[in-house]
């Protein structure tokens, strides 16, 4: 018994170290992707049957790289993360996790997302070396460029072309769309979390949007980014010709993405946490369950023609 609790106290110690529930936020984009995939296969009028052990092999690759990206991004910032009043209590600084460990499980991860990849096809196998290197890069990234949180954007935007691409292995602009609208979601959600250490940044010489622009217009930015967003959600479903379910879900979407930006202000960031986690979370979980349906209602429209 005694065993048993402790088993279950290191995987949540692992789980609160890659903030497992942050895959909420990527997660329901891939699903976009891997159901486009097979509307993609059904307009090609190529015989295809729904594969779940292809989903669960998907499932595995967006929870081994993001726990790679998360696991080495709290190696590398133990050091910040510890003089940080704000992150003195993660695993690693207060020595629930030690350095070596989290540095094993993130070679661990890296490898079981490569090996993944190989059994899904060899365009994800032969992409996935990129995917892991950008994703893993964007750990160092805070030390040389405020860009940081586009390079973030970047990592977290390939989930739904990766996940496309594990169904249908051909280039298609709706997947391409959906990640630049990914890349610019994330991007202005990012710079909103790190209004929170733009004093801290500046103290240690680390790059972020806060840090070098300050509070006020790193906010315009982030609107700026998000107005991009949605213009690349519009984009999608135009070019997607998806029905009323899909503009129901982005409307959604993108009146959630004003609700954060209502909720945070240059002399408030006491909501900084309530924008970022659950408008967030809320706005991909809702937008990836109608974008599904309506794609899955165009493969069943394709069907009856």
């Amino acid at each position: 018994m005694a065993e048993s609790k402790l088993s279950l106290s290191v995987v949540r110690d692992y789980l609160s170290l890659i903030r497992f529930s942050h895959t909420i936020f990527a997660l329901p984009f891939a699903f976009i992707g891997f159901t486009l995939g097979y509307l993609d296969l059904k307009q090609q009028n190529k015989p295809f049957e729904f594969e779940w052990l292809l989903l669960v092999k998907m499932l595995l690759c967006m929870v081994f790289a993001r726990s790679a990206a998360m696991a080495f991004n709290r190696y590398l910032d133990r050091h910040f993360d510890a003089l940080n009043p704000r992150t003195s209590k993660r695993e690693i600084p207060s020595g629930i996790i030690s350095p070596g460990n989290a540095l094993l499980f993130t070679i661990i991860t890296s490898v079981l997302f490569v090996i993944t990849t190989w059994f899904i096809n060899p365009a994800c196998f032969y992409l996935s070396f990129i995917a892991l290197f950008v994703t893993l890069f964007y750990s160092y990234t805070k030390r040389i460029t405020a860009l940081c949180h586009i390079v973030l954007g970047v990592g977290l935007s390939l989930s739904p072309v990766g996940a496309f691409l594990a169904v249908d292995p051909r280039f298609s602009w709706v997947p391409v769309l959906f990640s630049l609208s990914v890349l610019t979601w994330v991007a202005g959600f990012d710079i909103i979390y790190a209004l929170q250490d733009e004093t801290f940044d500046r103290t240690q010489q680390l790059h972020s949007i806060p840090a070098a622009l300050g509070v006020p217009r790193a906010l315009i930015v982030s609107i700026l980014l998000h107005t991009g967003s949605a213009l690349f959600v519009t984009w999608a479903g135009v070019i997607g010709g998806f029905n009323w379910v899909y503009w129901a879900g982005s409307a959604c979407y993108i009146s959630l993405l004003v609700y954060q930006h209502l909720l945070v202000k240059p002399s408030d960031l006491t909501k900084v946490n309530m924008a970022f986690a659950n408008t967030n979370g809320l706005a991909s979980v809702l937008y990836a369950v109608f974008t599904i349906i309506a794609i899955v209602m165009k493969i069943l429209l394709v069907s009856v023609h």
